[in-house]
């Protein structure tokens, strides 16, 4: 049975989440459902050399079933695709199948395939509409919802980017079968992410759900999903464009977790074991300038440890992690701003000065000797 979330942003038409195995059979079906797409035509599905063998053409069939003609586009899988490059690949590609202004882009796949595709459907033609059809945990908790995509540049990660919702979102569990362990606990870094900065109830539920959840038992899992779903929902209808400093929230554990994945190489941890490492640098931080408790720091250690997202055996020189937290689109005039939580909850926006970060970067690098 499936689960509707519905994500109501102020100033954007609403839009459904689907939630369940299954799901992706009904994509064309649901999409018709939504009065812009309506009388829509063609529908453009970008997916990636990883998951095209896997769910591409059921994703088509669908599609047609509903009426819609249906073109596709194959990028490779990884981070690299995700670039200013490949995104005007695309566009040429758009333009050379006659797709004008009515046409829909449909994300399938993970994050780096949903932000590129949605930065693609963003400024092709100064913007057409968008379905996303995450296929990671990640992407189903995180980038598939709240409208941010983007690409990276040598400098650091998502420094293009736009806002565009979409106009309907295909969460089919039954994808996920087919997920790498690196790419599950990924997932799980962010579902704890969320929990950490929701509330208690949250929290509380996650810790007594780690075990089923890394064992990716079906209930759990749907859960999981819901709960971050209709977390993230309500950050993003506060704040649509992160500029009240409400949905920065969601940047908790990605200061120092941005600085890892530049440093260390695209790809070289998973995103999520960064963003884990960098909630456990921040919880640490955060004893210091908020008044953490050391509770509060084992506590998250423990969710941490328990999900499959062990603290990670690399470091760096803390010179060059902070110039590359200084070069992350979240700083303002060169100052570094952290998330960080007082406990469960409770959060603020900090900014930090360098002599404090280098302190602590000094403290997390000794931490791995």
């Amino acid at each position: 049975m499936a689960t509707k979330v519905i994500v109501n942003i102020p100033g954007e038409e609403p839009y459904d989440v689907r939630i369940g195995a299954g799901v992706l059979d009904a994509l064309g079906r649901r999409m018709r459902g939504v009065p812009s797409l309506e009388r829509t035509e063609r529908a453009l599905v970008i997916t990636d050399s990883n998951v095209a063998p896997l769910y591409r053409d059921q994703a088509k069939e669908s599609l047609a079933a509903a009426g819609f003609r249906v073109s596709d586009i194959v990028v490779p899988a990884g981070e690299d695709t995700k670039s200013v490059e490949v995104a005007g690949e695309i566009w040429e590609a758009m333009a050379q199948l006659s797709l004008g202004r009515d046409c829909v882009v449909v994300a399938l796949g993970g994050g780096v395939v949903g932000d590129l595709a949605g930065f693609a459907a963003s400024a092709y033609m100064r913007g057409v509409a968008l379905v996303q059809v995450p296929t990671t945990l990640l992407s189903m908790v995180d980038s598939s919802v709240g409208g941010k995509t983007g690409v990276n540049l040598a400098a650091g990660k998502n420094l293009v980017g736009a806002f565009k919702q979409p106009a309907y979102v295909c969460a089919d569990t039954a994808t996920l079968a087919t997920l790498p362990e690196r790419e599950w606990t990924c997932g799980c870094a962010e579902i704890a992410k969320s929990a950490v900065i929701d509330s208690d109830e949250f929290f509380f539920w996650l810790v007594d759900a780690a075990g089923a959840l890394a064992a990716r038992e079906d209930e759990a899992v749907a859960e999981a999903i819901a709960r971050s779903v209709v977390f993230k929902a309500d950050v993003v209808a506060q704040d649509k464009t992160e500029s009240r400093g409400v949905r920065e929230c969601l940047n908790y554990g990605h200061t120092l977790g941005h600085a890892v994945e530049t440093l260390a190489g695209y790809g070289a941890f998973s995103h999520g074991a960064a963003v884990a490492e960098g909630m456990r640098f921040a919880a640490r931080l955060a004893v210091e300038l908020v008044g953490a408790s050391a509770d509060f720091v084992a506590a998250q250690d423990d969710l941490l440890d328990a999900l499959g997202l062990p603290a990670l055996a690399w470091s760096a020189d803390p010179a060059d992690m902070l110039d590359a937290m200084k070069r992350d689109k979240k700083a303002r005039r060169g100052q570094v701003r952290f998330v960080l939580l007082r406990d469960v909850g409770s959060w603020e926006l900090l900014d930090v000065d360098d002599a404090a970060i280098l302190e602590h970067l000094g403290a997390w690098v000794r931490s791995k000797e």
